[in-house]
């Protein structure tokens, strides 16, 4: 009986040994945290186990040998789904794992903000942020059946930008990025802002237009309101509007200074040849820019030019011989800036 025991006592002793180990391995592998820190992992198609496990620093992992063989047991390459996963500290081994099989995506920025005066630069921006090729983006600028269901066309597509960060999926299609800013476009023009936008006697669209002349002209957005009252002016008053970016966007921005000869090219964009406002937007309107033609300053100014101390300012002035003191100022200026850089 006593050698019966001991076997006994002995057997449940292994069991137990063994119970233990299972449950140690199990417990290590789904509940004992397993990270430091955090780590972004962005899997393309065609990604590999080996390759995500690559991506994972090792200065983050407690337990380099149990995230492998975790990993490694659970997940096959043909499981892995495209997408941006974030690695959080405190998680055990196994959540990597489920995370990637079970496409459990963490929202991006994508944020869309700064000069953006061409199709290319929007493409490059998105294309850079997102998991789209930015080819596709600049095509889909000059879609126009893929516009038109948005109400817009590749000419005034600038319009439908409407400067901000946004949260996506990095997987995230064109599609989506137009119907967020859709939503944008819808959100921002309010009852409100129609009133206002009617009260100046434009369509939110031909807002849009003036917006971006207004966002070309100058970085310095406190003085927003001012040149959006410029161009108010002169559209009420009958006015050309002879805006030099108008010219600068039909040569694409490539030229730094607009020069006589470049006011003959005719183009309906030509703002020097052309009454009122250009077909379409010359570049994406912030939205600084659209409350300025929104709400405008109220004063008789017709003209501005850069001011001659090169801050970034403008000087406005009412009548034309007060301009053109204003440009010789600023000319004497540029002159005497060149040459001390001669």
């Amino acid at each position: 009986m006593k050698k019966w025991k001991i076997v006994l006592l002995a057997a449940a002793l292994a069991t137990a040994v063994v119970a233990g180990a299972v449950g140690g391995r199990w417990y290590g592998a789904n509940r004992k945290p397993n990270f430091s820190g955090s780590a972004d992992l962005y899997i393309r198609p065609g990604c590999t186990v080996e390759e995500v496990l690559g991506m994972i620093p090792d200065s983050i992992v407690l337990r380099k040998g149990n995230l492998r063989s975790v990993v490694r047991k659970n997940l096959a390459d043909s499981m892995l789904k495209p997408g941006h996963y974030v690695v959080e500290k405190g998680k055990p081994s196994i959540y990597v794992a489920r995370m990637l099989k079970g496409g459990w995506q963490t929202p991006v920025n994508l944020v869309l903000s700064g000069t953006m005066r061409q199709k290319g630069q929007i493409a490059r921006k998105i294309g850079n942020q997102l998991m789209i090729d930015s080819a596709q983006v600049r095509e889909a600028l000059d879609d126009s059946v893929l516009l038109s269901g948005y109400g817009f066309t590749p000419k005034d597509v600038f319009s439908l930008f409407m400067p901000d960060t946004y949260q996506m999926y990095w997987t995230a299609e064109m599609t989506d990025v137009l119907d967020r800013q859709k939503a944008a476009w819808d959100a921002f023009w309010t009852p409100e802002n129609e009133a206002k936008a009617k009260a100046q006697g434009l369509t939110p669209k031909e807002v849009s237009i003036l917006a971006s002349i207004v966002k070309a002209e100058s970085n310095h957005v406190p003085e927003y309101p001012s040149i959006a009252g410029v161009y108010l002016n002169r559209l009420h008053n009958g006015m050309r509007l002879q805006a030099d970016p108008t010219v600068a966007f039909i040569h694409g921005y490539s030229i730094n200074r607009v020069l006589l000869r470049h006011l003959q090219v005719d183009s309906p964009y030509n703002t020097y040849l052309h009454e009122g406002l250009p077909p379409g937007p010359i570049c994406v309107p912030s939205k600084e820019c659209l409350e300025a033609v929104l709400n405008p300053d109220r004063h008789g100014y017709l003209f501005f030019c850069a001011s001659p101390e090169m801050d970034g300012t403008h000087r406005f002035a009412v009548t034309l011989s007060e301009h053109n003191r204003n440009a010789r100022e600023f000319q004497r200026a540029l002159d005497a800036r060149q040459a001390g850089k001669s």
